[in-house]
């Protein structure tokens, strides 16, 4: 077998949301030693809360078959036990392994385990074949239970298909297929052997150092665990990665309560610390933004540091360099029929080279005026403006992570990113006193992606 010990696991529950929704009923089917030992186990929970008619019918579990049945609570050691030193498969793993994470978040518990789906297991040993859900597999193999849609039943079917998958594929392949689902990392002789069990399963930034004191890469992760491995999994190993493993000698990780926490983090340490291994190094001299004062002829490029952030006329962009810009007037100018020699686009006298193709409307030869030029660029850069701030004030953004309880508190305003708290102190100090922030063009275009699914509380004027 792929691993010594190994629990096939399934779960019922309320609901298909990890967050909101409980587990009804666990099932697993330990197998240790390639087989020689197999043990089942599995209880029923009360979820404490009400099961829908409709998960009922699915699973034929009702609420008085969970009404007197243990909670989570109370039978959560022996889950972990049950599961302890095992990898974890289940079919659609991210659901069952999703639910008992949260579970175990609940009691203020970690919960890691290595984890193979039996879902992409299937789809890489059986690309041939359309359908990999359970009952499509259990055909196909020619697989029974009498308890379908059960917990232990699902976890026996389970069990079965790997024996199954043993008997019809070559070891090498089995074992292949295995590594490149589970990612399994070769670490770097320098690194200590459980260099990745010191790392969460939580949001962050993590930073790579070779012998030097400043880091080689810097990168972020909503899983640090899961994204610091696949630097060193063989068998996605890019060039870069095989680069950084000779040179890498310990790694440090900065957690945070969720993504934006992780890219503002993340922007901000390789601005300042501009490691060599990070490809899309973005410094503030790069990114820029079109300037076009009024009845400007052309645009100007700026940088941040020459931004107004309370004051965006005649504001277009970001960009990530000049030639980004350059080629979004080249765009523009294409579209609009605006003349190149009048943009800056061509240093030529005379017509200008799209006056000669016929695409300009003559700004170049007199026949446009310069204002008439003007205002149709403007009205064609509409589209590029950077958006104004659109509260009154100072605003904070909330992100927890459930798992760990990590909660942070984010501060901008004028798009300028104030600082992060993890507590009460933290957030009254940066309001009383917002230390000075310089405006970034970067940290700009990330908030306005996401500002509309961000949760802002206005912390006044």
């Amino acid at each position: 077998m792929f691993a010594p010990a190994i629990a096939f696991v399934d779960l019922e529950t309320t609901g298909t949301t990890a967050a909101a929704d409980r587990v009804t009923e666990v099932g697993i089917v330990r197998v240790v030693d390639d087989g020689a030992q197999v043990s089942e186990w599995s209880s029923l929970l009360n979820p404490e809360c009400s099961i829908a008619p409709a998960i009922q019918a699915l699973t034929g579990i009702t609420n008085a078959m969970v009404a007197h049945a243990p909670t989570f609570r109370e039978i959560a050691g022996e889950i972990a036990a049950r599961l302890a030193g095992c990898v974890f498969v289940a079919h659609n793993a991210r659901f069952d392994y999703g639910f008992l994470k949260h579970e175990f978040a609940r009691l203020s518990r970690s919960f890691t385990a290595k984890v193979l789906c039996t879902v992409k297991l299937s789809r890489r040993l059986y690309p041939g074949q359309g359908c990999h859900n359970l009952d499509a597999v259990m055909q196909r193999h020619g697989l029974a239970t009498a308890e379908r849609h059960r917990a232990l039943g699902d976890a026996r079917i389970l069990w079965q298909f790997v024996q199954s998958v043993y008997r019809d594929k070559p070891l090498e392949e089995i074992d292949a297929a295995v590594r490149r689902i589970l990612k399994i990392p070769s670490l770097p002789p320098q690194l200590a052997p459980d260099a990745l069990d010191q790392i969460p399963e939580a949001p962050g930034v993590y930073l790579f150092y070779g012998l030097n004191a400043l880091p080689l890469y810097i990168g972020k992760s909503v899983n640090l665990r899961e994204r610091v491995a696949s630097h060193f999994s063989s068998d996605y190993r890019s060039a870069s990665d095989l680069r950084l493993s000779t040179e890498i000698t310990r790694i440090e990780i900065e957690q945070t309560a969720g993504e934006l926490g992780a890219l503002l983090r993340e922007s901000q340490l390789i601005k300042t610390l501009l490691p060599a291994h990070n490809r899309c190094l973005r410094r503030r001299r790069d990114m820029v933004a079109l300037s076009l004062a009024e009845n400007a002829a052309a645009p100007d490029y700026v940088t941040s540091t020459a931004i107004d952030p309370s004051d965006f006329a005649g504001l277009y962009g970001p960009y990530a360099s000049r030639a980004k810009a350059r080629a979004t007037l080249h765009a523009v100018a294409r579209e609009a029929r605006l003349c190149w020699s009048t943009l800056r686009l061509d240093r030529r006298e005379g017509p200008c080279f799209a006056r000669q193709l016929g695409r300009c409307s003559g700004a170049c030869v007199g026949v446009e005026t310069p204002a008439a030029h003007a205002a149709r660029l403007r009205a064609s850069l509409s589209a590029h403006a950077l958006q104004p701030w659109p509260y009154p004030g100072t605003i904070a953004v909330r992100e927890a992570d459930v798992l760990s309880g990590r909660t942070d508190v984010h501060v901008f305003r004028n798009w300028c990113w104030l600082g992060s708290a993890s507590d009460d102190a933290e957030l009254q100090s940066i309001v009383e006193s917002p230390p000075r922030a310089e405006f970034d063009l970067d940290i700009y275009r990330l908030l306005v992606k996401r500002m509309p699914r961000l949760r802002a509380i206005h912390l006044g004027t």
